[in-house]
C-alpha cells in the first residue's frame, strides 16, 4: 500500500498554475491543482468539455461563474462547474500556495 499527501512536496507554483494528474480512469480524471497568485483573465475564461467538482484543499481563492457573483472560497469549500460553463479563478493567495483538488468527468 502506498500513501500519498496531495499538501506535501509542492511545486512553486509563482510563474503558473501546476497541475499534477493524480489518477484517470474511463469517464473520470482527478487532479491536483497548485495555485500561488494567479487568476484568469477577464477576457479568456476557462470552459471545458467536462463537468468538474473542486475542492478548495489550502489557502484561498477567489471565482465566478458565469451570470453568478464571485464567491470567496476557503479550505473545505467545494463546488461544481458544469461542461461548457464559463468560469475564472479571480484571485488566489499570493502568501501561500492554494491546493485544489479537481475531479473532471467525461
Amino acid at each position: 500500500m502506498q500513501v500519498g499527501n496531495l499538501l506535501t512536496g509542492l511545486p512553486a507554483a509563482k510563474r503558473a498554475e501546476a497541475f499534477t494528474e493524480l489518477l484517470a480512469r474511463p469517464g473520470v480524471r482527478a487532479e491536483r491543482i497548485v495555485s500561488h497568485g494567479q487568476s484568469t483573465p477577464e477576457d479568456a475564461p476557462m470552459v471545458q468539455d467536462s463537468d468538474e467538482w473542486v475542492l478548495l484543499l489550502q489557502g484561498a481563492a477567489g471565482l465566478r461563474i458565469e451570470d453568478s457573483d464571485e464567491v470567496a472560497l476557503h479550505p473545505g469549500d467545494a463546488l461544481w462547474i458544469a461542461r461548457g460553463q464559463r468560469h475564472w479563478v479571480t484571485w488566489t493567495a499570493k502568501d501561500r500556495p492554494s491546493v485544489w483538488l479537481a475531479v473532471h468527468f467525461e
